[in-house]
């Protein structure tokens, strides 16, 4: 839901490799790769201990194999306090060595954002200071840093060493301290071999308990028996080397100091990917590129932390490998990507937990990665279609109206929602009963039309009605469910119903409650799902209606870089109390432990949440929140798309058309067919804006947005087959094409054009007043989805016709799609008749395959209630073969087959052996209609 009209030191730091014989690296398009791209590049790090007690800190550094002995990492000095007296250091500034560390290898040793850092400052670090070639100032957020880290500092000793039936166990011991008291001088190091592509890696203080991210990981009990990676240890100083066992060796030497967690990683390239939730290109930008995570209610835009978290990259390698990190750290943090490639990471709690992912292709980092996160769940047939929405239909009649114009006029759709207007005095598990009197009629009026209703709930409970009226907020007292503040008292903020409290979702009492409160709600108002927004949790106010105390945790030594500068801004103290642990701690997860409780039992749950952080998607899918109506934000939407298909959330779509201003016709006809291509399809606009749903433009207008969202109703097989991959192999449903060309650099940085699967890909105009499209065609024969007309690609950009009516879509070679006649509803479209679509390789062969169940029930993959089919052609022969057989299948027949690239006429065809009548056209596309196959018997169609 909209909030854009609303927003009208101590620590030890990190070093990194200093490589002064390596060149500058040019940028794109002509970024080469390092010498070493194939190997888990993993540096340093600095852990903080929540309230005030002892931190904890490390470091890795990365570097190229070579047969030199490498370069000592930089070292990092401590900040001192504003009441702290400079103490001597064992690490001697020498101005000369300073010199030689390249630009693009010197990492930040005066972080603290709005401070103008003096030489005198810097080197009371022991750190280097050299003003950049920039005239920039160094106290800007971004740059060259002035204030960098030398080669020489104290490090961790590995004293001692064992083996454990998971890998190895260590103590790791420094006897310098540094500038801070509580140093933590005994560490424990575990490296686990979890599986031949995961290695996991932890090191923590053994003699305190330190808080750990509440999601459920692979517990592994074996040692991974071929591993696609060997791990050597260094003991003086402490070093942890990682190789890539196929391809060579990178080495990363950790280092452990205090106060904030800072690690660093030598990236094998420039292309880095992940990192959500910002609003940029798919491909991140590594020059002086400072990204926060820290959940937070903003409309998107650049270089701001938004609505969730995400600390997992991929990164690609030479030759098309490429591997992924994850960080389980939920504490605010910011993530530095920096031109030599390098990546650094500052957090500020939690504990030192990382995995590295193997791949070695992109998807399998992907699978690796949901691997331990979890899969995203099943969704629900109808949650594949196209969902309508807007603030301010003022009223359920006015909102039933728009429905019935949308049945009159053709145009297909699932779900009807409201925003919080149909809410009583916008509070929670109400509904307004006047305005909104006849709202149970309209969601019985859209079940009996096989339609959905979905609503929004918003976290904060209305704290300010009479005792007695208001049962959710009576009861939550009752039983305890709300956050307090670092009294003990229910924390009271503010948003749209005015005085709130927050729901503590990190105890089960709660969910007990949260479900109590919906099912009672369900009694009155039927509804299908839940848009859980504003779960941040968002506040209008900084803190609470008390503000916060003053302490470290509201206002630690480092602050990442949120807007605002506060961690409380617009959400609520972070020494709240949630049962679990501090909000400190809690807060980024805030909206995956709603997603949780949100999830109602019986059927396929559908939710869309706002907030999200890793695991997500096994509960929720996701939007990319308050958008605008403009080109650009048509443009961006796509890196968010890709990107959280990458953090394992493949139901995510934008707003089409835009959330707030007034849309523009042309706009919406072309966002309308991108958006016929969201795995997750919205079209949501705000209050006091013009309405923007396909019944609201001229009749040209409509029937171009009405034949975009036919369009993909007919391809409703390939999604849903695709979300099933999804599900069961984490694979992603909307794809980047570098996923399925690695070897081609071209494909890296492509944000304006993706992959449905593997094999349709969607080249959408975003840009006004133009009747054409320039895209790119990775290597291979594609083929024209609507005509069959086939072009040979050469990996070339090639300008295709776009007249206003039509997106281009292109099917790769050697692919199977199955489609359906489309309907207005999915309910209807998903039992008509199949039609396949075979794109042919040059040697005549494709695959494909179909997964089909009721649509609705849960787990249906793993009780064995479905069906599986795989299409292939090889030698002008098509066999269906039902690997998996369900009574689903019986009730939808295959229709028609068309073959594109079938180089020569027929002479005749065969289906299961008797000959057909057949249509060829001299594009060489071939047609057999009117087959009338079960789809749950084998069948063969062949052609000579």
């Amino acid at each position: 839901m909209a909030s854009y009209k609303r927003l009208n030191p101590e620590y030890v730091q990190f070093s990194n490799a200093v490589l002064s014989e390596e060149p500058e690296r040019p940028l794109l398009p002509q970024r080469p790769f390092c010498s070493v791209t194939t190997g888990l590049i993993v540096l340093g790090c600095l852990l903080l201990l929540l309230c005030g007690v002892w931190l904890l800190g490390t470091m890795i550094w990365l570097r190229r194999p070579t047969s030199q002995e490498p370069h000592r990492p930089p070292a990092p000095a401590p900040a001192q306090t504003p009441d702290s007296q400079a103490q001597p250091t064992t690490a001697a500034f020498n101005s000369e060595a300073c010199s030689v560390i390249p630009e693009p290898w010197r990492f930040d040793c005066y972080p603290e954002r709005g401070v103008v850092v003096t030489k005198e400052m810097c080197e009371a670090r022991n750190c280097c200071f050299i003003p950049a070639s920039s005239s920039l100032p160094p106290s800007r957020r971004n740059g060259i840093p002035w204030c960098f880290y030398p080669q020489e500092f104290p490090s961790y000793s590995l004293v001692s060493l064992n083996d454990t039936s998971l890998g190895q166990k260590g103590q790791l011991v420094r006897e310098v301290k540094t500038y801070y008291p509580g140093d933590i001088l005994n560490l424990e190091l575990e490296i686990r071999h979890e599986t031949d592509t995961r290695l996991r890696v932890r090191i923590t203080d053994p003699s305190n308990s330190r808080f750990e991210v509440p999601i459920t990981v692979p517990n592994a009990t074996e040692k991974a028996e071929s591993p696609a990676y060997t791990v050597e240890l260094s003991k003086e100083p402490f070093g942890l080397i990682v190789k890539r066992s196929s391809t060579g060796a990178v080495a990363v030497i950790l280092i452990l100091y205090m106060h904030f967690l800072q690690f660093s990683s030598s990236l094998p390239s420039q292309f880095i990917y992940g990192l959500g939730e910002h609003r940029s290109s798919f491909l991140h930008d590594v020059q002086w590129n400072t990204l926060t995570m820290w959940a937070r209610d903003v409309p998107p835009m650049e270089m701001t932390n938004l609505y969730g978290a995400h600390p997992f990259y991929l990164a690609m390698e030479e030759g098309g490998n490429a591997y992924g990190l994850f960080l389980l750290n939920s504490n605010a943090m910011d993530v530095v990507l920096q031109p030599a490639p390098a990546v650094t990471w500052r957090t500020i709690g939690g504990i030192l937990d990382f995995y590295i992912f193997l791949g070695p292709d992109p998807g399998s980092v992907i699978e690796q990665y949901q691997e331990v996160i979890g899969f995203p769940a099943m969704p629900i047939y109808w949650a594949l279609g196209y969902h309508l929405c807007r603030w301010g239909y003022g009223s359920s009649n006015a909102t039933w109206e728009v429905v019935k114009k949308m049945r009159n006029s053709g145009t297909p759709q699932d779900a009807q929602w409201n925003d919080i207007d149909y809410m009583n005095h916008f509070m929670d598990f109400t509904f307004d009963p006047a305005n909104f009197a006849t709202l149970p009629d309209l969601v019985k009026d859209l079940h009996a039309h096989d339609q959905r209703y979905v609503m929004i709930l918003d976290p904060g409970i209305s704290s300010t009605q009479a005792e007695g009226s208001y049962w959710p907020y009576d009861e939550g007292l009752r039983r305890g469910v709300f956050i307090n503040d670092s009294d003990g008292n229910t924390l009271i903020g503010k948003v749209w119903p005015g005085l709130t409290a927050y729901p503590d979702f990190s105890d089960h009492v709660t969910h007990e409650w949260w479900y109590d409160n919906l099912k009672s709600f369900h009694e009155k108002v039927p509804f299908d799902g839940l848009w859980i927004d504003m779960n941040e949790p968002s506040n209008f106010l900084d803190g609470s209606t008390k503000g916060c105390p003053s302490n470290s945790l509201e206002n630690p030594p480092y602050t990442p870089g949120v807007l605002g500068g506060l961690l409380r801004g617009k959400t609520v103290c972070a020494s709240a109390q949630h049962k679990h642990s501090l909000h400190y701690n809690m807060h980024s997860l805030y909206g995956l432990m709603e997603a949780k409780a949100s999830r109602i039992v019986g059927k396929r749950p559908f939710v869309i949440s706002r907030s999200t952080f890793p695991s997500h998607g096994m509960y929720s899918g996701h939007w990319l929140g308050d958008n605008r109506s403009h080109w650009k934000d048509l443009y961006t939407s796509i890196a968010g798309i890709l990107t959280f298909n990458i953090l394992g959330i493949p139901l995510v779509g934008a707003d089409i058309c835009g959330f707030s201003e007034q849309p523009q016709e042309e706009l919406c006809v072309r966002w309308t067919q991108l958006g016929a291509f969201y795995p997750f399809t919205r079209n949501h606009n705000a209050i006091d804006m013009k309405p923007q749903d396909p019944t609201a433009f001229s009749s040209l207008a409509g029937t171009a947005m009405k034949q975009a969202l036919l369009l993909r109703y007919s391809l409703f097989p390939l999604l849903y087959t695709l979300f099933h991959h999804a599900h069961v192999h984490g694979h992603t449903v909307a794809r980047p094409l570098m996923f399925e060309f690695p070897n081609d650099t071209k494909t890296y940085g492509i944000d304006r054009q993706f992959l449905w699967g593997s094999g349709l890909l969607i080249t959408p105009v975003l840009d006004p007043g133009v009747n054409y499209v320039v895209g790119y065609f990775p290597e291979g024969l594609w083929y024209d989805y609507y005509t069959g007309n086939s072009v040979r690609s050469k990996g070339e950009d090639m300008r295709l016709p776009a007249p206003l009516d039509q997106i281009n879509l292109h099917l790769r070679e050697g692919t199977i799609t199955p489609t359906q006649t489309p309907n207005l509803t999915l309910w209807v479209s998903s039992g008509q008749p199949l039609h396949l679509v075979s794109a042919l390789s040059e040697d005549g062969s494709a695959s494909g395959d179909l997964f089909w169940d009721d649509g609705e029930s849960i787990d249906t993959y793993e009780t064995n209630q479905y069906a599986y089919i795989v299409f292939s052609v090889s030698q002008s022969v098509m066999t269906s073969q039902v690997l998996h057989n369900h009574v689903e299948a019986t009730f939808i027949t295959v229709q028609s087959a068309t073959f594109y690239g079938v180089k020569q006429a027929p002479g005749k065809v065969l289906v299961n052996s008797q000959e057909v009548s057949f249509i060829y056209r001299p594009n060489q596309v071939l047609t057999v209609a009117d087959l009338g196959l079960n789809l749950s018997k084998n069948f063969t169609i062949s052609w000579m």
